[in-house]
């Protein structure tokens, strides 16, 4: 599992120009991806991660503030370009293995006491953010 968070100041997802979700006040922006090998436990685990990790003001979490998280699922972080100029993506979990996990990484949030909004699986999703600072990671869950 692989994924980008972003510090935000505000976020937003729209399908057919609809907001499915949004941050209510600042917070982050997960993108999350999905490769082969992932389980329940790894998207259990990096939502711990997330929930903790110190990158609001002050060196605090989202824990420690209860600041909301977005999370949309985002199958291209696992995307292949070393070869050509088209990606590949092989190494991106298929949608039936993919959506249970995604579901999965937000039950464990809700579990851990977040606020979580979401995009929509699979749609065609215009993701609005205003970056705070900007602060933006990379984690993998290997």
């Amino acid at each position: 599992m692989r994924v980008v968070v972003q510090r935000a100041a505000s976020a937003e997802v729209r399908v057919d120009g609809a907001v499915v979700g949004r941050l209510p006040r600042p917070g982050l922006l997960v993108l999350v991806g999905v490769t082969h090998t992932d389980t329940e436990q790894t998207a259990t685990k990096l939502a711990e991660k997330v929930w903790r990790l110190r990158i609001l003001d002050d060196e605090r979490s989202a824990a420690d503030e209860g600041a909301p998280l977005l999370v949309v699922s985002q199958f291209t972080l696992y995307a292949d370009t070393r070869k050509g100029r088209r990606p590949s993506w092989n190494a991106a979990a298929p949608g039936p293995v993919s959506e249970p996990l995604v579901r999965a990484y937000v039950e464990a949030l809700r579990q851990l006491g977040a606020e979580v909004e979401t995009g929509v699986f699979g749609a065609d999703m215009e993701v609005a953010l205003v970056n705070d600072g900007p602060v933006t990671l990379i984690l993998d869950a290997d």
